[in-house]
């Protein structure tokens, strides 16, 4: 399944102080290329752990196909990070964030990374991480944080940790093109792994998310923070979720994803920019 994503700008919606104004959202854009890429995974590894982790992190592999996407005409990535190798050595992690934007730097791909995700197996855990299963849609991928984190909020300082000393320590960098502070929040897997999900997922994602953008922004970083809303008709104007209007009322820049064919692709477009 292939995701659209686009980079529009955002207005201010809530009067949050630190938020990008139109100016500067504009501003920002006009400086940019047109981005084009993809979401963005190793083949050696089967989710952001085993791409992140230590004895699993593939520098050659990257450099290897950041190579491939160079050639094709890509100038950016969107890359998953992961709360849980902070947790288990946030130094190293920083290190291998620095030689993967290294090797960005090299191919001329400028990254935005996603800090939190809610897709999928939502009980991740650090180590060996299981086998690919061919054929099957994304067959071990994790979400950060897992189920047991979202659920204890004396997790939360950790998680806050994690947002500020990974935002804090490559906000200035001029190599990171943006913030996606969080995948598809309100995905509660319903296909997949929903049996696994907190049943009050939403609410409790909807009450992190503001903190989540707050503890990003504590840092100051020169890109912009945004999270992409996904599921929002837009045939029905003004009928937008909670988590969608959250979303668009926090983001710097508004972003979005689309599974749908050109037509409705341009209408979506459409609809976001009115």
């Amino acid at each position: 399944m292939k995701i659209l994503y686009l980079l529009l700008f955002a207005g201010a919606l809530c009067g949050q102080p630190a938020r990008w104004t139109v100016k500067a959202a504009k501003s920002w854009y006009a400086k940019q290329p047109w981005p084009v890429g993809s979401n963005y995974l190793p083949a050696t590894a089967i989710n952001e752990l085993e791409m992140w982790q230590a004895k699993t992190f593939d520098a050659a592999e990257i450099d290897k196909e950041l190579g491939w996407a160079q050639g094709l005409g890509m100038n950016t990535m969107r890359v998953f990070l992961d709360d849980l190798p902070w947790k288990e050595d946030s130094e190293g992690f920083k290190r291998r964030i620095g030689t993967f934007l290294d090797i960005c730097e090299k191919h001329k791909i400028k990254p935005i990374f996603v800090l939190f995700d809610s897709v999928w197996d939502p009980q991740p855990h650090l180590g060996p991480q299981r086998a690919p299963r061919p054929g099957v849609h994304n067959s071990g991928w994790v979400q950060s944080p897992g189920a047991a984190a979202l659920s204890d909020e004396a997790q939360y300082p950790r998680l806050e940790s994690y947002i500020e000393g990974v935002v804090g320590a490559f906000g200035q960098d001029d190599r990171v093109l943006a913030w996606d502070m969080w995948n598809e929040p309100d995905n509660m897997n319903g296909s997949s792994y929903g049996k696994l999900e907190p049943k009050n997922k939403k609410e409790i994602v909807l009450a992190l998310l503001p903190r989540a953008f707050a503890w990003a922004r504590s840092t100051n970083p020169k890109q912009p923070l945004t999270s992409g809303i996904w599921h929002e008709d837009p045939g029905t104007p003004g009928k937008l979720s909670p988590m969608a209007k959250e979303q668009l009322e926090l983001s710097d820049v508004i972003s979005f994803h689309s599974y749908e064919p050109p037509a409705k692709f341009a209408q979506e477009v459409r609809w976001l920019k009115h």
